[in-house]
């Protein structure tokens, strides 16, 4: 977001906050002062001056704002009008709880060996370490590993998504200018001239997003943080203020929507919950760290109510009408055009602060393999590679609803659900865990693997039903 998920701008702290072990030791030394020059987070953080409750609040708030909470309103269509909400809620609370498992778990890693910070990777490395299981003792350098791949997967994830996003939001732009307006309250159906293929536009954008992710200095990158923020904030504000005039009788749409499109809303809302890489550099860097589990109860109380009221709102507004994307439900004025081409500014900016994480994971390991001489030419290389690598993903998954979802399940659930409760478990069961905290624990994992399984193949599914002439979000009509 993450500008999270994701962030999902918003969620560019949570990219900055979410590097890796080794390039996050490797930064600290250069980008230890980073966060007290810019409202977007480092991977270098450090105790000196450290951020205030306030700061800490609006970065948690932040992290959690991104694509994702414009294709909710599409996951509640999916849960039904009453079963949606009530997810949502549900879901809030358990990523909350597993936020809070992983800080008490690395509290306890710190005290135990002595450590200032430890960050998902570590902490996870240690828990295996401390299970009864000498298996697990001896393979605890695993634990790393798998929260490194499952960082990657997701942040490119994103990358994915929002390349899907650009393309969809900009060829309804494009395709609607000749008729756009400045009056906003007109019922008028306007009838799209169709253009170029929305995997074209993808195409398109991808020049512009290897010169993107050239840019290698994260000092540089927090210009285009600050961009994304505000971009997106103020398009937020016109959406939700548009999505509560003249809501329609809610009477028609269903209580509970059918179960085999559960697991897509399943996918799309743990996409948009998942920052729970966040919150270990954002503990580390307050100036007391013992206040954070109240900043972090309120801040995704904040969090969890607005994905709650926009993702209902927009349902009620538009019905079963709604479309992957809020925005591309909006009216053809420039008012309202304006907000998607702020959006499609926004999420460029983001898309090389989501690029950052995975980029910062893979590339160091790649040119330590070879000498100095190489080392550029192999860096640039990777890059664009795993650019292309996104951009190509995106155009054989066209569909913005499903690649959200896909990503969600396959990757977002594994950090937010299924490792969290795993990890206490290591962590705790040498001191003594009742059998009820224990019983709790293996139920949050199995349905995180449960969505994981089920959101996975219905998201699949869905992709091979599509076929070749797969229902883009963007569709030829709307209202003007």
């Amino acid at each position: 977001m993450s500008v999270t998920k994701s962030t999902e701008g918003a969620v560019a702290v949570k990219l900055d906050l979410m590097s890796p072990p080794e390039s996050a030791k490797k930064l600290e030394n250069k980008d230890s002062t980073f966060l007290d020059e810019s409202p977007s987070e480092s991977p270098g953080l450090k105790k000196t001056k450290g951020i205030t409750v306030i700061q800490a609040l609006i970065h948690l708030v932040k992290g959690n704002m991104g694509t994702g909470i414009l294709g909710l309103s599409l996951a509640v269509k999916n849960a039904g009008i009453l079963m949606g909400p009530l997810s949502l809620l549900v879901m809030g609370l358990i990523a909350c709880h597993c936020m809070h498992i992983l800080v008490r778990c690395a509290q306890r890693f710190c005290k135990r060996l002595n450590k200032p910070f430890m960050d998902y990777g570590d902490t996870v490395m240690h828990g295996l370490e401390a299970s009864p299981s000498a298996w697990l003792q001896n393979h605890a350098h695993w634990g790393r590993h798998i929260v490194s791949f499952f960082l990657i997967v997701t942040q490119l994830g994103f990358c994915c998504v929002y390349i899907v996003f650009l393309a969809d939001n900009l060829k309804q732009v494009v395709e609607a200018v000749n008729s756009t307006t400045n009056n906003c309250h007109s019922n008028e159906t306007v009838i799209l001239t169709p253009t170029m293929d929305s995997r074209l536009y993808m195409l398109s954008f991808l020049p512009l997003l290897v010169l993107l992710v050239f840019i290698r200095n994260l000092r540089i990158l927090t210009i285009f943080s600050m961009l994304a923020n505000i971009s997106m904030l103020v398009s937020l504000v016109i959406i939700t203020q548009y999505i509560t005039q003249e809501i329609p009788d809610p009477s028609q749409l269903p209580l509970v929507a059918s179960w085999k499109t559960y697991p897509l809303f399943f996918g799309t809302a743990i996409f948009s919950f998942e920052s729970i890489g966040v919150v270990l550099p954002l503990e580390n860097k307050m100036k007391n760290a013992r206040h954070f589990p109240a900043i972090l109860s309120l801040g995704m109380s904040i969090v969890t109510s607005l994905y709650i009221s926009i993702a209902t709102l927009g349902y009620l507004r538009f019905g079963d009408d709604i479309k992957a994307s809020i925005s591309l439900n909006l009216p053809n004025c420039w008012l309202y055009q304006s907000v998607k081409l702020l959006y499609i500014a926004g999420i460029l900016c983001t898309y090389a602060l989501q690029f950052y994480v995975p980029a910062e994971i893979i590339i160091p390991f790649a040119i330590s393999q070879v000498s100095t001489r190489w080392a550029l030419p192999l860096d640039l290389s990777i890059r664009l590679a795993m650019v292309c690598l996104t951009c190509l993903l995106a155009v054989l998954i066209p569909r913005l609803d499903l690649v959200i979802s896909l990503v969600g399940s396959v990757s977002s659930s594994a950090l937010a659900l299924i490792i969290p409760p795993l990890l206490e478990v290591t962590t705790f069961y040498s001191e003594g865990m009742s059998p009820l905290t224990i019983f709790k624990d293996a139920l949050i994992s199995i349905l995180g693997f449960v969505g994981f399984v089920v959101g996975t193949y219905q998201a699949l599914d869905e992709l091979l039903k599509s076929g070749d002439s797969p229902q883009f979000s963007n569709s030829t009509t709307f209202l003007r």
